[in-house]
């Protein structure tokens, strides 16, 4: 079954968290690490959490319909967690696109493309999997 709002509310939580966690990363991380491993913090440290609420919306989503719901989620947690992450890099410390389009730089070892890849891929796993089991 498709339940928005249980869409909604975890990627809430999930965006919390990310913006949080960069916040960490960039004030208290930052002053002991190098950047690089900055970056790996901030994009390591939410992935656990983001399989945690992928597996919440699954088992909130069982049904006939388990792939939409899981799709919903794919296409709208990793643009939408990436938006909070752009907004609270302009507001805080007013960078632009082109310095956070940069944090998708795979091709210089760039970490923020797995936590986006995980954001997208999280709930279809976690869908099918509790589908499977059923």
């Amino acid at each position: 079954m498709i339940r928005p709002a249980v869409t909604f509310a975890l990627w809430l939580a999930i965006a919390i968290f990310v913006v949080l966690n960069d916040f960490v990363g960039d004030t208290w991380i930052a002053a002991t690490l190098s950047v690089r491993a900055v970056e790996w913090y901030k994009a390591l440290v939410p992935i656990p959490y983001v399989a945690m609420m992928a597996i919440i919306h699954a088992g909130r989503t069982r049904g006939d319909n388990w792939f939409e719901a899981s799709l919903l989620a794919a296409l709208l947690w990793p643009t939408s967690t990436m938006l909070a992450g752009f907004l609270y890099a302009r507001l805080a410390y007013e960078e632009g696109a082109e310095a956070f389009f940069d944090r998708l730089g795979f091709w210089w070892g760039a970490p923020y493309p797995l936590l986006v890849l995980v954001l997208f891929a999280a709930t279809v796993v976690a869908g099918w999997a509790l589908a499977a089991r059923r």
